[in-house]
C-alpha cells in the first residue's frame, strides 16, 4: 500500500522511513551472513570436499557473483516496475532456502549449486532496498541512509565468523564423528542454522509499506505522470528482460532484432568461448573461466538489448563517464575488499596460527566495526561536503579513503606479528569501507528516479563480475602457483591504479556538470 500519512520526524526525516531503513539493515546483516559463512569454515570445508584455494575461490567468487550479477539486471527492472518490499520477500526466502541447502552438499559442485541459488536470491537484495530508501530519504540523509544499509555488509561478514565459529565448533564436539545425526559435520550444521531464520525475516520485510516512487524528485511541469503497468504486462516484460540477459534465451532476443543483431551476438559469444578455452588450457580451472564467460557475454547482450529497448536507461547506465567511472572504480575497489573478506580468517590462521575463535573475536570483530562504522562515515562526509548539488565531492572522499586504506593493508600483508596485522584490521576496513559508502551514496543521487533501481542493479554488476568473482579467484589463484597466501594477496593490489584512473574520470565528468 501506499504512504498517506505523515508520521513524526526524526533529524528532518519521517520516523517510519528509519524503520524501514533498520528493518533493511537486518535483512542485509542476513544477506551477508550467509554470504561470508564460507570464509571462516574454509578449513573443514578444502578438507572435508577435498578443494584447492584456487577452487574455494570459485565457490566463494564466482559461483555466487555470476548469477548474482546474471540475475541482478532484469530483477532490478523488475524492481522498478513492481512491490519492491514483496520482491526482496520472495528473494529473501530463495537465499535463505538455499542457504540452509548447502549444508547438505557432500561435493564441490553440490556446495556450487547452492552458492549459484543463494546468488540469485541475494540479487533482489541491492536494487529493491536502494531504490525504497531512494524514495524514503530525501537527497541530503540518502547516502547516509545508503551508508547506514551497507554497514549491514560488514556487521553480517563479523557474525558470520562468530556463529560460523560457534556452531561448527560446538557440533563437532558435542557429535563426535561416526555419531553426528545424518552425518552433517560441524560446517554443515552452520549453514542449516544460518540459513533457516531468514523465511521468518522474510514475513517481516512483507509487511513494510511500498512508498511511491520519485518521492523527493520534483518533474517537469509539463511531464506527464506514468501509468502504473498492469500485472501481465509487467511480468511479460520482466520474461523479456529474462531473456535479453540469460543464455540462451539471449540467442532468441538477438534474432527478433535482425540478422545483424544475431550476427553481433554470435561473434562475441564465439570470441568469449574461445577467450576461455584460452585462459583453461593455460590456467586450468575450467569451471571458473566457463562461468565468467558465460556472465561476461550475458552483460553485453544485456547491454546491447538494452541500447535497443531502452535508449535512455542505456545512456544513464552505459553512456554517463560519471556512472560507468564510479561503478568501475568501486568493482576494482571490491577486488580487494572481496579478496580479503575471503582469505583473510585463512590468511590468520595459516600466517599466524591463530586459532578460528581467535581470529572470529579479534578479526571479525575488528573488520566488523571498522567497516561499519567506515561505510556510514563515508556516506556521511559524501553528504557533508557535496550537499545536493556537488556530487563530484563525493568521488573525491573515495578515492581519498582508497588511497589512505592502503596503509594500512600494506602493513597487514608484510608483519610477522599477528599483533601489528591485527592493529591494522580496524583501520584498513574503515577507510576501504568509507570509499565503498561514497561510492554507493553517489550512484544513487546522480541516477533520475525513473532508472534507479537498474543502475543499482548495474552497479553492483560491476562489483560482483569484476570484484567478486574476479577478486577471491585471483588470490587463491596466486596463492596456489606460489604456495603463498600472503603473494596471493598482494598480488591484487595492481589494480588500485586502475581503480583510481576510474574515479578521476568520474569525478571530472560531475565537476565539469557542476560549473
Amino acid at each position: 500500500m501506499e504512504m498517506t500519512d505523515k508520521p513524526k520526524q526524526w533529524l528532518g526525516v519521517d520516523r517510519y522511513s528509519w524503520y524501514v531503513l533498520f528493518v533493511l539493515v537486518i535483512v542485509y546483516v542476513i544477506n551477508f551472513v550467509d554470504r561470508q559463512l564460507l570464509t571462516i569454515l574454509a578449513v573443514d570445508i578444502k578438507h572435508d570436499l577435498g578443494i584447492s584455494d584456487a577452487q574455494f575461490g570459485f565457490l566463494y567468487g564466482t559461483a555466487f557473483g555470476v548469477f548474482y550479477a546474471l540475475f541482478g539486471i532484469p530483477l532490478g527492472k523488475l524492481a522498478d516496475r513492481v512491490s519492491r518490499t514483496r520482491l526482496l520477500a520472495a528473494g529473501l526466502t530463495l537465499w535463505s532456502a538455499m542457504t540452509a541447502l548447502s549444508g547438505f552438499s557432500r561435493s564441490f559442485l553440490q556446495l556450487g549449486a547452492a552458492r549459484i541459488g543463494v546468488g540469485v536470491g541475494e540479487a533482489t537484495a541491492g536494487p529493491c532496498s536502494y531504490s525504497l530508501l531512494a524514495d524514503y530519504f530525501p537527497a541530503h540523509r540518502r547516502a547516509t541512509a545508503i551508508a547506514i544499509f551497507s554497514s549491514g555488509i560488514y556487521m553480517g561478514g563479523g557474525l558470520s565468523l562468530y556463529i560460523g565459529t560457534a556452531i561448527a565448533g560446538g557440533w563437532n564436539a558435542s557429535f563426535p564423528v561416526g555419531a553426528r545425526p545424518f552425518g552433517l559435520a560441524g560446517w554443515q550444521a552452520a549453514f542449516l542454522a544460518v540459513g533457516l531464520p531468514g523465511l521468518i525475516m522474510a514475513l517481516w520485510v512483507r509487511s513494510l509499506s511500498e512508498p511511491v516512487r520519485g518521492r523527493f524528485e520534483s518533474p517537469p511541469a509539463d511531464a506527464a505522470v506514468p501509468a502504473q503497468p498492469r500485472e501481465p504486462a509487467t511480468w511479460a516484460a520482466f520474461a523479456r528482460d529474462l531473456g535479453a540477459i540469460v543464455p540462451p534465451f539471449t540467442l532468441l532476443a538477438a534474432m527478433r532484432r535482425g540478422g545483424r543483431a544475431m550476427l553481433g551476438n554470435l561473434l562475441v559469444m564465439g570470441g568469449l568461448a574461445l577467450l576461455a578455452a584460452g585462459l583453461t588450457a593455460w590456467l586450468g580451472d575450467p569451471a571458473q573461466w566457463i562461468a565468467l564467460g558465460i556472465g561476461f557475454y550475458a552483460i553485453v547482450s544485456w547491454a546491447i538489448a538494452l541500447r535497443h529497448d531502452d535508449p535512455e536507461a542505456f545512456r544513464v547506465i552505459w553512456a554517463t563517464p560519471s556512472v560507468v567511472g564510479v561503478s568501475l572504480g568501486n568493482g576494482l575497489t571490491c577486488v580487494i575488499t572481496y579478496a580479503s573478506a575471503a582469505f583473510g580468517p585463512l590468511y590468520a590462521m595459516r600466517t599466524f596460527g591463530a586459532e578460528p575463535g581467535t581470529v572470529a573475536l579479534v578479526v571479525g570483530g575488528s573488520a566488523a566495526a571498522g567497516g561499519a562504522l567506515g561505510v556510514i562515515a563515508g556516506g556521511a562526509l559524501g553528504d557533508r561536503f557535496a550537499g545536493e548539488t556537488h556530487h563530484s565531492r563525493r568521488v573525491a572522499v573515495v578515492i581519498g579513503a582508497l588511497l589512505l586504506a592502503q596503509i594500512p593493508n600494506a602493513v597487514m600483508l608484510t608483519t610477522d606479528s599477528f599483533t601489528v596485522f591485527s592493529m591494522c584490521v580496524f583501520p584498513m576496513w574503515f577507510l576501504a569501507s568509507a570509499a565503498i559508502g561514497g561510492s554507493s551514496g553517489t550512484i544513487v543521487n546522480i541516477v533520475p528516479a525513473s532508472t534507479r533501481a537498474t543502475a543499482t542493479a548495474s552497479f553492483l554488476l560491476f562489483a560482483t563480475i569484476i570484484g567478486l568473482a574476479l577478486g577471491p579467484y585471483a588470490a587463491g589463484r596466486i596463492s596456489s602457483s606460489f604456495g603463498s597466501l600472503r603473494i596471493g594477496l598482494a598480488g591484487i593490489l595492481v589494480v588500485i591504479p586502475f581503480a583510481v584512473a576510474a574515479l578521476e574520470i568520474a569525478r571530472r565528468d560531475l565537476l565539469r556538470k557542476e560549473t
